[in-house]
Order: C-alpha cells, then sequence, then structure tokens
C-alpha cells in the first residue's frame, strides 16, 4: 500500500491530474459558495453598534476586561496563546506595521494579533518539513541532497511570505470595496452636515446607509462613531479612521474634520469639494480600465475569435471547391 501512494506521488501526470482536480473543485466551490451563504451585512452593522455602548459600559464602569464576546473582538484561541506567550513571539515576530495592516484588513483585538503570529511561526516550520519529506522520501527530481535542501528552504521561505501575501490581499480587497462607495459616502455626509446634524450623528446615519454598497466603510464610520463619543480628543478619532482605511480619500477628509474642529472653518465647502474630486478620481480609474481594456483583448481575439472566424467564412467555400472537383 505505501509502495502503491509513493509510486502515485512519483508520478508527474499523477500530480497534474490531481492539480487539475483540485483547480476545477476550487473553481466550483468559489462559484458556488457565494450563492449559498447569506448576506451578515445585518450582524456585522448590529455588531459595530452595540461596539459603542459596551465602551461607555466599560469605561464608567472601569473594567480592566470585557466579559462579554462581540465578533468584533473576540478572545483568542487558548492553545494559540499559550504558544505565543511561551515563545514570546511578539517581541520577536510582531512588528508595528504588521498591526497596521491587520487593522486595515479588519482584523481587530488580541485575536487577530494572536493568530497572524502564530501562523508566522507555523508556516515556515510546517512548509520546510513538508518539502523536506517530499523531496527526499517521494521524489528529489533527479537533483542532488543540496538542491533539494534549497527546495526546502524555498518552501520555507513561502511560509514566511504567505501570511504577509494574505494581509496585503484583504487590505487590497477591502480598500476596493470602501473607494467605490466612498464618493456616495461623501455626498451622504455632506447632506447630513448641512441639514444641521453633528458628525456623530452624520457618521452614524451613513454607516447605516452606506452599508448596501460597502460593509467594510459603513463598519469604519460606525468605529469613528464610537471613538468620537468616548475619546478625550476627537483628532484622534479621525486620525484612527484614516490609518485603519488606508486611502489618500479619506485622509483628506480627516484633515478636513481636524481643521473644522480647530479652527472653525466651513466643512461643508470642503466635504463638497473632497466628493467632487474622489467622484472624478473614480471616472479617470474607469476610464483608465476602458483603455487598457483593447490591448488586453488582443491576444485573445488571436488565439480564439480569429481561427473560428476563418473557419466560418472559408468553410463553405472549401465545400463549394470540394464539390467542383
Amino acid at each position: 500500500m505505501i509502495e502503491l501512494i509513493a509510486g502515485k506521488l512519483a508520478d508527474t501526470q499523477f500530480l497534474l491530474a490531481m492539480l487539475v482536480a483540485v483547480a476545477a473543485a476550487a473553481t466550483v466551490i468559489t462559484v458556488a459558495i457565494p450563492l449559498t451563504e447569506g448576506s451578515h451585512l445585518q450582524k456585522r452593522m448590529k455588531s459595530v453598534a452595540t461596539e459603542r455602548d459596551k465602551i461607555r459600559a466599560r469605561e464608567r464602569e472601569r473594567l480592566s476586561r470585557q466579559k462579554e464576546k462581540v465578533s468584533l473582538r473576540q478572545e483568542p484561541k487558548e492553545f494559540m496563546r499559550r504558544i505565543v506567550d511561551r515563545f514570546k513571539l511578539g517581541d520577536w515576530l510582531g512588528t508595528e506595521s504588521a498591526k497596521k495592516q491587520l487593522v486595515m484588513a479588519g482584523y481587530r483585538g488580541p485575536q487577530a494579533e494572536i493568530a497572524f503570529l502564530f501562523f508566522r511561526l507555523v508556516m515556515p516550520i510546517g512548509l520546510f518539513l513538508v518539502a523536506l519529506f517530499y523531496v527526499f522520501a517521494v521524489n528529489g527530481f533527479g537533483q542532488p541532497p543540496l538542491i533539494r535542501f534549497g527546495m526546502a528552504l524555498a518552501g520555507a521561505y513561502v511560509g514566511i511570505k504567505a501570511p504577509e501575501v494574505f494581509l496585503s490581499n484583504q487590505i487590497a480587497k477591502r480598500q476596493l470595496s470602501m473607494r467605490g462607495a466612498f464618493p456616495d459616502a461623501l455626498d451622504l455626509l455632506l447632506i447630513c452636515v448641512e441639514s444641521g446634524m453633528s458628525m456623530e450623528h452624520a457618521f452614524r446615519k451613513v454607516s447605516q446607509e452606506i452599508g448596501g454598497q460597502s460593509v467594510a466603510l459603513a463598519e469604519e464610520f460606525a468605529l469613528c462613531t464610537a471613538e468620537l463619543s468616548y475619546l478625550t480628543e476627537r483628532r484622534q478619532a479621525y486620525e484612527n479612521l484614516a490609518q485603519r482605511t488606508g486611502l489618500e480619500g479619506v485622509k483628506s477628509v480627516s484633515t478636513a474634520l481636524i481643521q473644522a474642529e480647530r479652527y472653525g472653518t466651513p466643512l461643508g465647502t470642503a466635504l463638497r469639494t473632497l466628493a467632487q474630486e474622489s467622484r472624478d478620481q473614480r471616472m479617470m480609474e474607469a476610464e483608465k480600465k476602458a483603455a487598457a481594456l483593447p490591448p488586453k483583448l488582443t491576444v485573445p481575439m488571436i488565439l480564439f475569435f480569429l481561427p473560428v472566424l476563418f473557419i466560418v467564412i472559408m468553410t463553405p467555400a472549401l465545400i463549394q471547391v470540394m464539390k467542383w472537383k
């Protein structure tokens, strides 16, 4: 049995077939999951809305820990916590840039940081051992031992970079969602401010209305509302909003809000200008993508469209020529 498994793992055709099967299954799952899962918007928005009340209660009672579990502040897994504390991973694997990336990716609380440190330790070791076993016990690709050991080290390097790549992808997806809905959110914020609402009520109203377009942006506005309620300096809440999103448009709005709080400058004019600039930037990005479409379609047209077109055009003529002969 073991020899049969080892022989299959060493068979290149079998490995290629397995990779094709896995890719096909992943494609089917990727297409099917969005159709089967429900909308988590209401659940997320409810968790964000109740966060402010919990923060107020914690500040009033002066509790060191909050025992109630909220989706935004989950308790870390016990085995992950033990490993992180035992090896003191926060001292030599945790960095300020990684913490900022976790916040920008939407992962908050101690659970996110502990899980990141845990996988940052486990992934290189796990991939190194798997690659080492494969190249020395299953298939060495006809290479000397030194080259095989180098392949195992390459697997460890992939394990080191995998958590960072995952965070980068999550940040890119989240910023794409927020960037598309931000001009509309600015228009709603401008309407709320000009109607006489305070900034807390304006952010809360916009977070409720913009959730249909971007859950991430609605969540950030709701958190900013909570911070405006309990932080001693409102400037810190605006700066935290800009740091959590990482968008230039949000940074400009935060700067305008800080200047309005400090110097009393008119906020409506600044928000109207920033909303127009964000909308123009979104239009420019759409035009850029549209302009880049023809070069991208050149190769598919040459490979797929033109041969079919030639076949459709020339087949009747070839049939007529064969009949005349």
